[in-house]
């Protein structure tokens, strides 16, 4: 299984909720209809006063068998749009994402 991680920072031309309800509403969607995708998350940075915030809005998670498998998913149509899209809400001067080795103990 291959898995690639989106770190987003929002436009700053909106605001938190603008931003979470454009990823969860309207990209959120486009993502999920990749084909072959697994699996699709999106993490938030909860509230917490006892940390400082880390500066970024939210981290994606997609997951694929291997990664032919996702590299034609980002081939696709799909894959495309989706791509086209994160201008739509993301500061493209610092969202950064990559393919990642992860290790599951459980």
């Amino acid at each position: 299984m291959v898995k690639f991680m989106v770190v987003l920072y929002r436009r700053p031309d909106l605001s938190e909720g603008e931003f979470q309800a454009y990823l969860r509403g309207v990209h959120g969607p486009m993502a999920e209809a990749i084909p072959d995708l697994l699996r699709y998350t999106q993490n938030y940075v909860a509230p917490d006063p006892t940390r400082k915030h880390p500066g970024w809005d939210a981290i994606v998670e997609l997951f694929w068998a291997d990664r032919e498998v996702m590299e034609a998913a980002w081939s696709s149509p799909e894959g495309q749009a989706a791509t086209a899209d994160l201008a739509e809400f993301a500061d493209f001067s610092r969202t950064t994402w990559s393919v990642v080795d992860f290790h599951r103990r459980r």
